[in-house]
């Protein structure tokens, strides 16, 4: 295939309970790397991220909010997928990652190991329940010079991503949350809370920055093998240094320059494997209806994760 494949990773907010069940169960491959990552997750917690991703008692529709699960249980999904198409024989040209996502490109692309990528994703996990104060993050469907423009906004939170035209995400304390909600509801705009009950890309991140950035000062970061699309630089990378994954974690989400950098062409084909599908939607938006890149994804909350799988693979045949 004469095209340029790109695959994509989300972060927070795009986690539910049984995320890629349908894989776990009928993908050996899927299984194998799930199982082989959570034994990582349990050594260090002593607790099993499958357990309580997969738990039957958990409705589908219910919150997956507790951060020691979400954040490697995203990488896990995401990471184990990546595995099941590089097995198939799809080799991404680039990886494009957004937020916790980030991660996923840094192990995928080869700069750390995933087992240290894992071990971040847990460290971090842990100093953010420890140390930082709850907060949110909350989807607004409108302009994002909205922002700028708003001052109930701008005092109450922090811009935390751009990901189209008529889409941000804005972070804050719950209070600075629960004011801006009832402006916009005044306001008769669209919003929603994302299922996370700390404020990412935010100032409320900073009680973990001297022990986190330490900790990752003792992980070998290489250059990526694989050519990187960074959502924090809003561009391609070549290099990064020890910080990078705090930095993604700190300062904003740039997604939709990101993308410009990759193009809208008939000979690019982007694939999210994020659990909800969440990037693919971004980049229709961001192309519009005439869209002339391929856009696919593997996973959502529906019950189709074999059959999207499957229509890949028919594609790359």
């Amino acid at each position: 295939m004469d095209r340029s494949v790109v695959f994509m990773f989300s972060g927070q907010g795009s986690q539910y309970y049984g995320m890629g069940k349908e894989l776990y169960m009928s993908n050996p491959v899927f299984r194998t790397w799930m199982t082989r990552l959570d034994e990582i997750h349990t050594d260090i917690t002593g607790s099993s991220v499958l357990k309580t991703l997969y738990d039957d008692t958990r409705r589908r529709g219910e919150e997956f909010d507790t951060l020691l699960y979400t954040h490697p249980a995203i990488f896990m999904v995401e990471y184990a997928l990546t595995q099941v198409l590089l097995e198939k024989g799809i080799y991404p040209d680039y990886v494009l990652g957004s937020s916790l996502g980030e991660s996923v490109s840094v192990a995928v692309a080869d700069c750390m190991s995933y087992e240290d990528t894992l071990q971040c994703i847990i460290k971090q996990a842990q100093l953010v329940e420890a140390y930082c104060p709850k907060g949110g993050m909350l989807a607004v469907i409108g302009n994002p010079s909205l922002y700028d423009e708003a001052p109930i906004l701008n005092t109450n939170s922090e811009l935390a991503s751009i990901n189209f035209d008529s889409h941000f995400v804005i972070s804050g304390s719950c209070e600075g949350l629960t004011e801006i909600e009832h402006y916009l509801k005044a306001n008769e705009m669209i919003y929603q809370r994302l299922p996370v009950h700390y404020a990412f890309h935010a100032s409320l991140m900073d009680p973990i920055a001297l022990e986190y950035t330490a900790f990752l000062k003792l992980k070998t970061l290489r250059s990526p093998k694989i050519n990187m699309v960074s959502s924090m630089y809003g561009g391609k990378t070549t290099w990064l240094d020890n910080r990078f994954l705090w930095d993604v974690t700190r300062k904003p989400i740039q997604f939709q320059s990101a993308l410009k950098c990759l193009g809208d062409s008939d000979r690019v084909v982007y694939i999210d494997l994020g659990p909800s599908g969440t990037l693919a939607n971004f980049v229709k938006y961001n192309f519009g209806p005439k869209k002339k890149a391929s856009v696919y994804s593997m996973l959502s909350p529906f019950q189709q994760d074999i059959k999207n799988l499957d229509r890949l693979f028919e594609i790359f045949d």
